[in-house]
């Protein structure tokens, strides 16, 4: 009975996140809610299975809130913009070092851990200079995507986030092996921009008879985006950024704790009335909001799954029938075909829906949780923004007028063989 309604429930749940139907935060708390209920539980036992499940994932959210207000003010001050017209007045006119820098670019618009942040500030900088120098816009999505995808391992992200969601692990201790992975991930990537930096030369001068020089494409706007709110705060912002990260890294504090101190620093050098102050959390907490309610969501989701011992009901019915050479190896297989599973599944329903079963199935043959979790994550992270299931990508390509068709079949097979040689090296190193 148990397995039955714990299918039935995480089925559902895909189906209305696949479908889109309702929102994800309805889905997660309405339908384990109505399924406790059709197994027998009442009230008091649902209640418990609430508690429990909100109370694991309330430092994921907290850190994901602040953070993003964070990063959203640094973002305001011109912390990053330096940075970023800087690569593109170094990449201009050529076109291997146009697709490096999209990397770089993309890796810094991306610390924010909001997709639609990095489009916003990625696509406008970069696609008219793609335009001057007779790019193509898609590789521009490719290295974006793949960049960016690979620096949402960061413990403010929402994958990482969804994963100690279902592990109700703290975020930062999952996160710090990945550091490498990230390292390793991004060298891979300038590795494949310089390979499709030199095929893209090759074709601009066999389709026009010769390449763009960067006298012609001096002109081309550098970055769109409006002047540093205060630019005599500038170096005060940058002192409080790196005061952060340096606090964080170190492990001095919690990182939820870490990112509230750090908003509130910011919030208070760069507005300077309480009305001022609230008006720049209301602008930049909507996504952050969002996603917090839909890591609540999700928490209840997963406590009634665990609480009521659906996970593990399903998780042995299923060792029952499944090969057992497999039972040990499913994590590498889910990863393995994380990238293709982005085009059927949302990010919801792969962590949510997908993941909690694989975790329960492995730890019950003797992997670790956490591994269990990076591989599932590795093996998929690349393949976010290649996902119709992306709105930040939709927005994206609407930006650059392109087509999501255009763009998946462009990048389906460099992304995948990315996250592959990826999760190789993961392997190698001992994370996964």
């Amino acid at each position: 009975m148990l397995t039955i309604v714990g299918l039935a429930i995480i089925f559902v749940i895909v189906g209305l996140l696949l479908t889109e139907k309702v929102s994800p935060v309805i889905a997660m708390v309405l339908v384990p809610f109505i399924g406790a209920l059709l197994a027998g539980f009442d009230l008091a036992q649902i209640k418990e299975f609430y508690l429990d499940g909100t109370t694991s994932v309330i430092q994921i959210v907290v850190m994901f809130v602040f953070a993003i207000l964070f990063f959203s003010i640094m973002g305001d001050a011109g912390v990053f913009k330096p940075l970023i017209d800087g690569l593109i007045k170094v990449t201009r006119g050529n076109v291997i070092s146009v697709a490096v820098g999209t990397v770089l670019i993309s890796v810094v618009a991306q610390l924010d851990g909001a997709g639609a942040t990095t489009f916003l500030l990625v696509v406008p900088a970069l696609l008219p200079l793609y335009q001057r120098l007779k790019m193509n816009p898609y590789m521009l999505f490719l290295l974006l995507a793949a960049s960016a995808g690979i620096t949402n391992m960061l413990p403010w992200g929402g994958p990482l986030a969804r994963v100690a969601t279902v592990l109700s692990a703290d975020v930062e201790v999952i996160y710090r092996p990945l550091i490498m992975v990230q390292i390793i991930g991004i060298t891979l990537t300038i590795i494949m921009a310089v390979i499709l930096g030199m095929r893209e030369k090759r074709r601009i001068i066999a389709e026009h008879g010769a390449l763009v020089s960067g006298a012609e494409a001096n002109h081309v706007a550098e970055n769109a985006d409006e002047k540093p709110l205060n630019p005599k705060l500038f170096w005060a912002n940058v002192a409080i950024f790196i005061a952060a990260m340096i606090v964080l890294f170190a492990n001095l504090l919690p990182p939820a704790f870490v990112f509230m101190l750090g908003t509130s620093v910011a919030l208070l050098v760069n507005y300077r009335t309480p009305k001022e102050q609230i008006a720049c959390i209301n602008a930049n907490a909507g996504g952050a909001i969002m996603m917090a309610t839909i890591i609540l969501a999700a928490g209840t989701f997963l406590g009634t799954l665990k609480g009521a011992g659906m996970l593990d009901s399903i998780s042995k019915d299923l060792v029952s029938i499944l090969p057992q050479a497999l039972l040990p190896n499913l994590h590498y297989v889910t990863g393995f075909f994380g990238v293709p599973l982005e085009l059927v599944l949302s990010t919801d329903a792969y962590y949510f829906g997908l993941f909690p079963v694989v975790e329960q199935i492995t730890t019950d043959v003797g992997v670790e949780p956490a591994k269990s979790g990076y591989a599932v994550m590795i093996g998929s992270i690349v393949g976010t923004f290649v996902s119709p299931f992306s709105p930040a990508l939709w927005m994206g390509l609407g930006l650059a007028n392109l087509s999501m068709g255009k763009h998946i079949r462009y990048s389906f097979f460099w992304i995948w063989g990315l996250s592959l040689a990826i999760m190789f090296c993961s392997w190698v190193i001992g994370v996964i």
